[in-house]
């Protein structure tokens, strides 16, 4: 069976970390997406810094609030196993506060797989 394996990094250096990590663990492709959560931006609106009226936009064009959305499509428990315990060594306990937020799920149906995991050979 097929699992995607998402990671909300909230450290945007950190990611670096993770993302070798998995990669030497043998993820067959790791995506990498900037990202905001709801909270950040609800923060965002209570600073000083921002024009009256922020639009979106400014809003979202502040780098210091952003994180990083990892996933990767991998084959097997094993594998899911494997990325959990190298960004648990990475990152530290994901249950701290600030870390990150870890989460798998089931994949029904995956088209053109093979494809990624001959990439992550060569």
């Amino acid at each position: 069976m097929h699992y995607m394996v998402l990671l909300i990094v909230y450290d945007m250096v950190a990611s670096a970390s993770v993302l070798d990590a998995w990669e030497k663990a043998g993820a067959p492709g790791i995506t990498i997406l900037e990202s905001t959560g709801l909270g950040s931006i609800r923060e965002m609106a209570m600073r000083d810094d921002l024009p009256l009226m922020p639009s979106l936009r400014d809003l979202l064009r502040s780098r210091e609030q952003q994180h990083r959305t990892l996933f990767s499509v991998v084959e097997g428990e094993e594998m899911v196993d494997r990325l959990v315990a190298v960004t648990e060594k990475a990152m530290g306990d994901l249950n701290n506060p600030y870390s990150g937020v870890l989460f798998v799920l089931p994949v029904s149906r995956v088209v053109g797989f093979r494809g990624a995991q001959d990439r992550a050979q060569q």
